[in-house]
């Protein structure tokens, strides 16, 4: 029975657009500055560009689970967790994405893929392991509100550029170094800049200064979306004492996870519901995910609101 129509987060979706937008804007320069200073011709950048772009935008659900290590199971495979799953997307007028186990002791979960119908949810063996079913349904409907605002596709996409613009700058940089650029290190007025700085060091101080802006946009946005994810599960599920509940039961299982098994699974740190690491010694700007205090206020305060009970 449908608790509540989940909305997308209105918030959400304007940082999305801002965030987006100023991204966007950023790679534009970065690309001008590119084929403006290393005669890189136009179409060969653009034609790159949007093959892996296309790429990313359609392959973006698998390549997170096969990054993962996560195996789509059937029902005859997880008959409880699809049960979860298919109540949830009721409550929450969704379409069930496919459903995913990540074989690891590590207690999380995620969810991936550019839209609604296109997704899938993901929960570790660990997670199952360690929290009560209702707590199981809390994060899952944290998972399925990333689905329904859409922003696991906005965080991937914001990744991927940064991915890029950092991997353009290693090899031009490498390039220049090496006497790249049509002779960048000599005489030719493009490659010294008219006796100016050398080129590459132009393209790394660039490249610094765009990998730096997209680090702080891709996190501030990051960090927001969780706590959106964390109220659209209060919605759905009508108790946020449970998401409550498993948010301090995986902060608190983290710490009992050997270093070996948490780096194995540190790569999907911006995917996770909780980090697979907690960096408490880390200043919040460069945080991936809001501090476990606040998110805990503030679902306290979206239970008091529905006369639910805050331990």
């Amino acid at each position: 029975m449908k608790r509540r129509n989940y909305g997308r987060d209105a918030g959400l979706t304007f940082r999305m657009i801002v965030t987006s937008g100023l991204l966007g804007l950023l790679y534009v320069v970065f690309a001008a500055i590119l084929i403006s200073y290393l005669n890189v011709g136009v179409a060969p950048v653009l034609v790159i560009v949007i093959a892996l772009a296309f790429f990313q935008y359609y392959s973006s659900d698998k390549l997170a689970l096969a990054a993962a290590g996560a195996k789509v199971v059937s029902r005859e495979e997880a008959p409880q967790l699809h049960d979860m799953v298919e109540r949830l997307c009721a409550m929450a007028n969704l379409p069930k994405p496919k459903v995913a186990i990540m074989d690891t002791p590590v207690p999380n979960a995620f969810a991936t893929g550019r839209s609604p119908k296109h997704a899938a949810v993901c929960v570790t063996t660990g997670l199952w392991q360690r929290l009560e079913p209702k707590e199981i349904e809390g994060v899952l409907a944290h998972e399925l509100s990333h689905i329904a605002n859409r922003d696991v596709l906005t965080m991937t996409l914001a990744s991927f550029f940064a991915m890029l613009a950092a991997f353009i700058t290693r090899m031009f940089l490498w390039t220049g170094m090496f006497g790249g650029f049509g002779g960048g290190m000599g005489g030719d007025n493009r490659g010294n800049n008219n006796n100016g700085p050398p080129v590459w060091l132009i393209v790394l101080a660039v490249s610094i200064a765009v990998y730096a802006i997209s680090f702080i946009l891709i996190r501030t946005l990051s960090r927001y979306r969780e706590f959106a994810a964390d109220r659209g599960s209060a919605l759905i599920t009508g108790a946020p004492e449970y998401l409550m509940s498993a948010l301090q039961k995986i902060s608190s299982q983290m710490t009992l996870i050997p270093n070996q098994d948490l780096r194995q699974v540190e790569g999907m740190n911006a995917f996770f519901i909780v980090p697979a690491k907690v960096r408490t010694a880390a200043a919040e700007l460069f945080m991936d995910h809001p501090p476990l205090e606040k998110r805990l206020a503030a679902l306290a305060e979206i239970a008091r609101e529905m006369g639910r009970p805050v331990s």
